[in-house]
Formats: structure tokens, C-alpha cells, sequence
């Protein structure tokens, strides 16, 4: 009778474990993907290992191409930071933005700029935040350095990185020779966010990369 019973319940064990199986794969096959967006600076075609570089190594990319897809015609907005940055969030073009470049001014913006990416534009972080995901920027924004340009201002949950390049700034004046040398933080008066906060200023460029690839974002959009 004992013998029956455990078979009894090793039985009941078991269409539980099937059931909560057959739960789970449903509610997995119900919940939308996650989605992560890498946009990389001075990138170019032939830089990673999926594309032939024969030196470089980047694992991680290439494990992404191998189990997905791998694109080889694309083609940016701009060739600089703000407009292309601006028209992967919106899908328009940078002129249509505003973000092309004035004449006589900067095709970026600088960290006194008042300017930023226009309120009434449609940005994909507000696209998914109305089907319920939660949004994350890592990075560099460079669409606007004051708080009412924040990326919380243009549907981001939450926000880690700078406002615009890390090589913004200079401390004792411009100097080319510093873009040819280590990162030094001494070098370059950038801030760091946490959401709304200044966390350093200036930031800590040694470990800047790694605290910004480190962090699991469903949305990552930016890149040092």
C-alpha cells in the first residue's frame, strides 16, 4: 500500500512539475522580448570579429550575430553624434529635428548648450514605455546637457552615463594631444548621472566603460 502511494504521489509530483512547465512557457511565449540597443562612436564596418577584423577580438558580438541576425548594409542619419543619435530614437531625419547642423555652430552639443532633442517628438522609449516596458539608457545621451533635455524627459525609466562625450570639457584648455593619450579624469570636467543626480564630476574615466557595460538595461541606448 505504501509502494502504491508514493507511486501515487511521484504521479501527482509529476503532472505538477509538467503543468508549471507548461505554464511557464506560455506565459514566457505571452511577455514581449527584451530589447537592447547598442550604437557605438568611430566604429567602423570591419572592427569586429563577426565582419573579419583579424585582430580584434569581441566575442560577445559575434555570439549575438551567430544566434541572430547579421546585418551588412546599414546606414546611419548623420556621421556625427547628436543627429544620428537623435534619429534612431525618432526614426526621422535630422533635419526634420532641428538636430542638422547651423551654420557657424557646433553639430554637436556642448555642455553649454541649451538646446536638446524637441518635446514633441516621438521617441521609442515613449513607444515602449506605452506597452509596458520599463526603459534604460547607459551611456552617452548627447541630446541635450540641461535637465528638461534629460532622456527622463523623453521616456527613460532610468538613466547612468554623461550628458554628452566624455572628452567634452577640457580642464586648462583644448589640447589635441590629450585624444591621443590614456583617459584621464583630471584631463576632462565631465559629469556623471545617476538619473537626476550628479554622481562625479569629474567622472572617473578609468572605470567609466566597465560601469557602463556592467549594468543590464531592458532598453540600452549609448555608448561611450
Amino acid at each position: 500500500m505504501c509502494r502504491w502511494r508514493s507511486l501515487l504521489s511521484a504521479g501527482v509530483i509529476a503532472a505538477t512539475a509538467c503543468a508549471s512547465t507548461a505554464a511557464v512557457a506560455a506565459a514566457r511565449a505571452e511577455r514581449p522580448p527584451n530589447v537592447v540597443i547598442v550604437i557605438t562612436d568611430d566604429l567602423g564596418y570591419g572592427d569586429l570579429g563577426v565582419y573579419g577584423h583579424p585582430v580584434h577580438r569581441t566575442p560577445n558580438l559575434d555570439r549575438l550575430a551567430a544566434e541572430g541576425q547579421r546585418w551588412t548594409d546599414f546606414y546611419s542619419a548623420a556621421a556625427v553624434c547628436t543627429p544620428s543619435r537623435g534619429s534612431l530614437l525618432t526614426g526621422r531625419l535630422p533635419a526634420r529635428l532641428g538636430l542638422e547642423r547651423p551654420r557657424g555652430s557646433p553639430n554637436v552639443f556642448l555642455s553649454q548648450s541649451t538646446g536638446g532633442l524637441p518635446h514633441d517628438e516621438l521617441t521609442l522609449a515613449e513607444l515602449l514605455g506605452q506597452r509596458g516596458y520599463a526603459t534604460a539608457l547607459i551611456g552617452k545621451w548627447h541630446l541635450g546637457p540641461t535637465p528638461e533635455h534629460s532622456p527622463l524627459t523623453h521616456g527613460f525609466d532610468y538613466f547612468f552615463g554623461t550628458p554628452s562625450s566624455n572628452d567634452h570639457d577640457p580642464v586648462g584648455g583644448f589640447s589635441m594631444q590629450r585624444f591621443f593619450e590614456e583617459p584621464d579624469s583630471a584631463h576632462w570636467d565631465v559629469l556623471l548621472y545617476r538619473n537626476r543626480k550628479v554622481i562625479e564630476r569629474p567622472a572617473r574615466q578609468e572605470t567609466l566603460t566597465q560601469r557602463v557595460t556592467i549594468r543590464r538595461p531592458v532598453l540600452m541606448l549609448g555608448a561611450l
